[in-house]
């Protein structure tokens, strides 16, 4: 078992063996802001800006086109880029700048963009994926059979230390990854009473204030 499924996320299924690749469309939550790029690996992607990617961009709204090749991404990503230069923006002060996530952010494009990207795929025979919500529900659910025993793995930790270590020796990792894990999976629709155990569904409940 990874260290990165251990401690990090639940591994999903990896889009870039199946010879995919996508161009995405992320309007922030909250904020005139549109993140515009191109990935093989979308929630890895999006994970990259931040860990709780789903409570900073509308899943709503967002939208993913998936290319044939690498470089049909590529050219419409420019188009996109070269469509609002004078949009450009900064990013948020949220978005990790190690990820490569500072750039192609727009402000004031939300009125346009949708209409524009449907309108390319639709031209260029590209599948659309809207709203983005969707996908990733798809995307999760073809791993939820591996959740009740991730999730089961990561409280045994989680509790063992509570028990065993004095709270400044605990490492806050193995909450923070389950927290955010079961969180991404309600941001996108899973119905987690029957993909968890007991014992996470009561953590869960606790930690969330649900009860």
């Amino acid at each position: 078992m990874s260290e990165r499924e251990t401690l990090g996320e639940w591994e999903l299924p990896d889009p870039v063996r199946r010879g995919r690749t996508f161009v995405y469309v992320l309007p922030s939550l909250g904020e005139d802001l549109t993140k515009v790029g191109f990935t093989q690996d979308p929630i890895q992607r999006f994970r990259s800006f931040h860990p709780r990617f789903f409570a900073l961009f509308d899943l709503e709204q967002g939208l993913l086109v998936e290319t044939g090749h690498l470089r049909e991404a590529r050219r419409l990503e420019r188009l996109l880029i070269e469509r609002w230069p004078e949009h450009r923006a900064s990013a948020p002060l949220l978005v990790a700048e190690a990820a490569g996530g500072h750039t192609e952010w727009f402000r004031g494009i939300g009125n346009e963009v949708d209409a524009f990207v449907r309108r390319t795929a639709d031209r260029y025979g590209y599948a659309l994926h809207a709203p983005l919500r969707g996908w990733l529900h798809a995307r999760f659910s073809e791993r939820a059979d591996q959740l009740y025993e991730w999730s089961q793995r990561l409280l045994e930790m989680i509790e063992w230390q509570d028990a065993s270590l004095p709270a400044e020796a605990r490492d806050p990792r193995y909450a923070r990854a389950l927290l955010d894990n079961l969180d991404a999976c309600r941001a996108v629709g899973m119905e987690l009473d029957s993909l968890l155990p007991a014992r996470v569904l009561a953590w869960y409940a606790s930690v969330r204030g649900l009860e």
